[in-house]
């Protein structure tokens, strides 16, 4: 049955109803051989293959997050109060199965403050995922690097990052208020101050000193997006939220625009190829949390192409069901939307975001008998069962 302990390098999934690009297999079995899928809907088991149970339930692409922050709370749950480090990634990849994500673009922001975002806590997470993680952490981990524009120091090192391949994701971002009369001044102090131990007035000081430094990155900037375009490593924009800023990005090769600010701006940013991320939470909580586009307008205007679990892991794996559930899309089309098209998007669609032979062996088994809440019975990654919810005998 579902969930028994596979230790073969060769597994059938038998009689589940699978999810695959050309709509839904009725009962077929899914052949798995060293890690890659490879037969969908044989009838036949050939001698060799551990048999899994699959009737009742169904198999669908794992999830693909492109942009989840969530491991900062793991990290310091409290302002100035950290976890060390192996615990707290640990405790996020259990996080990420539970939420059915098989492949997490750890998205470490490389940011001018102390502490949680500074250079060095970047470059602990990624020393932990590259080295001992490999051991610990079962979702497949990569790494999406946002560059605040404003931080110049070290620029040499994360030029490294990208040369030497560490960098899965490069994106850009500029979170510093212009000015101190800008209304999301004081929110952006205050999120600085959640994150540190410093005071208002030491946090204002420091930000003061940044803004001097704000366009000193402008030629580093152009060195890191050549440097990633050299190396196929994708481009992000973030927030766009003016035209010239879409211009910006369309010069500068962005194949991922992360929450443009409305319809408009969206519609152009695909236009010049760019793939439209958006927030799940966004969904879930039913609207922005910055009063920007939502994701139901997105999907009514057709302007977008992912879902990322931006700052909440779980509403990755709800929005399609609730897509499906209020008739946005169908609940084919809204799957794609946290599987294949994120898998396109990041430049990995010819290993990862789909169930069909030759791809890595990433998938889930959900049982549609239960609520969504607690429809997951099994998490594969690699052909591996890395998750298992038994269930609930009648």
């Amino acid at each position: 049955m579902a969930g028994e302990s596979v230790t073969t390098s060769k597994i059938a999934i038998q009689g589940v109803k699978i999810l695959t690009s050309r709509g839904w297999i009725e009962e077929g079995t899914v052949l798995i051989e060293d890690e890659i899928f490879t037969s969908i809907n044989q009838c036949e088991v050939p001698h060799g293959f551990k048999i899994v149970n699959g009737q009742g339930l169904q198999m669908l692409p794992g999830i693909i997050d492109l942009h989840g922050d969530a491991f900062e709370r793991m990290i310091c749950p409290r302002p100035g109060i950290n976890i060390p480090l192996s615990i707290a990634m640990v405790e996020n990849d259990r996080n990420l199965l539970a939420s059915g994500i098989t492949t997490f673009y750890c998205s470490i922001t490389d940011s001018y403050e102390p502490g949680l975002r500074s250079r060095q806590t970047a470059s602990h997470i990624i020393e932990f995922i590259l080295g001992p993680g490999k051991e610990f952490l079962k979702s497949n981990h990569r790494i999406h690097i946002r560059h605040e524009e404003a931080n110049v120091l070290g620029h040499d090192e994360l030029c490294e990052w990208l040369h030497t391949g560490r960098i899965d994701i490069l994106s850009i971002n500029d979170h510093l208020p212009s000015t101190p009369e800008e209304k999301r001044w004081y929110r952006y102090l205050n999120s600085i101050k959640q994150r540190t131990s410093l005071s208002l007035e030491e946090i204002t000081q420091l930000v003061m000193q940044v803004r001097e430094k704000r366009h000193q990155g402008e030629e580093q900037i152009e060195t890191l997006i050549k440097i990633a375009q050299e190396r196929n490593i994708p481009l992000a924009s973030h927030d766009d939220d003016t035209p010239e800023k879409v211009a910006l990005s369309q010069k500068r090769g962005v194949a991922i625009a992360e929450f443009p600010a409305n319809v408009e701006l969206a519609a152009q940013c695909q236009a010049h190829g760019a793939s439209v991320l958006m927030g799940a939470p966004n969904l879930v909580r039913g609207g922005s949390h910055l009063g920007l586009m939502s994701v139901v307008t997105s999907i009514k205007s057709q302007v977008i192409d992912c879902l990322c679990s931006d700052y909440h892991y779980p509403s990755l794996f709800y929005s399609p069901f609730k897509i499906a559930e209020e008739g946005l899309m169908s609940f084919e089309q809204a799957w794609s939307l946290v599987s294949s098209k994120p898998a396109a998007a990041a430049r990995i669609g010819h290993r990862k975001g789909q169930i069909t032979p030759g791809l890595d062996a990433d998938f889930l088994l959900i049982s549609p008998d239960l609520p969504v809440l607690s429809s997951i019975v099994s998490v594969y990654v690699l052909g591996k069962e890395v998750v298992h919810y038994p269930l609930k005998k009648s």
